[in-house]
């Protein structure tokens, strides 16, 4: 099995947004906001190479955004997929699966992209796309808290082209042979997290947005963004019970230092970060 982050781009997005209730004092010292309040976020995919699976899991923001949403988010740094392929020697026509963990344009934007007559169409033209029947719902017909988040041009064509399908939505799925899902609602409907078996006994749990940083693994530490924070809180603490075992590993999409981590459990029975660790090395444990 072969693991490659990648590195779609950054973006910004409101402090307070993303840290909820907890105060600015205290979290603007772990991401230090700019004079409008906005810090910067990763927008990072990670994609699996087994025998004949090359599965992409989420496709960061994409190139289709207009003025005004680049003038709200600030998208920079970013890497089209034919480059980031290219550096490991594949091409958007290799990939075989896109995993959507939910439809939120910072995880779905890269999914669909503007062909040379102007059309949407899919970017990985051989791939099969995943989601579940719930969450497709939810986001085409969204609520008013949410529905700046699901742009519909990002997803729909998926649809119109026939090559989105969904999964069961119950609660811990086999996905195939190395990947399993694990389904959220907290933070939006039928959130899909996978936990990626790995040949050397581990795993690596892909954390989408219940845990977006590193920062965030505190229970008090989540987004203002979250439908049922309640509800997150309470998966945050199921995770936590499959995780903190010394053989579980954290995948973190948006942490603009750390890729990769631990959790571990204080010997005053506090669920805490535990260490960055880089994603090669989690393979050759």
């Amino acid at each position: 099995m072969k693991l490659h982050i990648l590195e779609t781009g950054k973006f910004k997005l409101d402090g307070g947004a993303m840290f909820g209730v907890v105060p600015k004092r205290m979290w603007s010292k772990l991401n230090p906001p700019d004079e409008e309040n906005l810090c910067t976020w990763s927008l990072r995919c990670l994609l699996i190479e087994e025998g004949p699976h090359k599965i992409l899991i989420d496709t960061g923001v994409g190139n289709k955004q207009d003025e005004r949403f680049r003038k709200h988010f600030y998208p920079h740094d970013t890497h089209e997929f034919d480059v980031l392929l290219g550096n490991i020697g594949l091409t958007t026509s290799d990939i075989t699966d896109v995993f959507l963990t939910h439809f939120h344009f910072d995880h779905v934007g890269g999914a669909v992209s503007y062909d040379q007559k102007g059309e949407l169409v899919p970017t990985f033209p051989n791939a099969k796309y995943w989601t579940n029947q719930k969450h497709y719902d939810w986001a085409l017909h969204p609520n008013p808290r949410e529905a700046a988040s699901f742009l519909k041009e990002n997803f729909v064509p998926l649809a119109e082209h026939g090559v989105l399908h969904f999964l069961d939505e119950e609660q811990d799925i086999s996905f195939n042979e190395f990947m399993d899902v694990h389904f959220v609602y907290g933070h939006t409907e039928a959130m899909m997290l996978p936990f990626i078996k790995l040949p050397n006994g581990k795993t690596l749990v892909y954390c989408a947005d219940l845990f977006p940083s590193h920062h965030h693994i505190p229970m008090p530490y989540i987004m203002a963004y979250d439908l049922r924070p309640l509800e997150t809180m309470k998966e945050k603490n199921i995770v936590f019970e499959r995780v903190t075992d010394g053989n579980h590993f954290l995948f973190f999409e948006h942490d603009p230092t750390t890729a990769c981590g631990n959790v571990i459990v204080t010997e005053h029975g506090k669920v805490t970060f535990g260490e960055k660790v880089d994603l090669q090395q989690i393979l050759s444990l």
